[in-house]
């Protein structure tokens, strides 16, 4: 059974393994691509979240006017 926790061990030990997969001079660019990929993400939601208010709004505007 897996534990839900991670000690500083087990997260070194990632990070070795990483650093001796993808090399050093890589990493910086998968972060960089992490990175992007969670902006694109949360700007992909916030407008997701703008669009239900706006259609809200011209429901409530449509009602309103009856």
């Amino acid at each position: 059974m897996l534990p839900l926790f991670m000690g500083p061990w087990q997260i070194v030990l990632i990070v070795v393994i990483v650093l001796l997969m993808f090399g050093g001079k890589k990493i910086p660019e998968l972060m960089r691509g992490l990175g992007t990929g969670i902006k694109e993400f949360k700007e992909a939601t916030k407008d997701d979240d703008t669009d239900k208010v706006d259609k809200v709004d011209k429901v409530d505007k449509i009602e309103d006017k009856e």
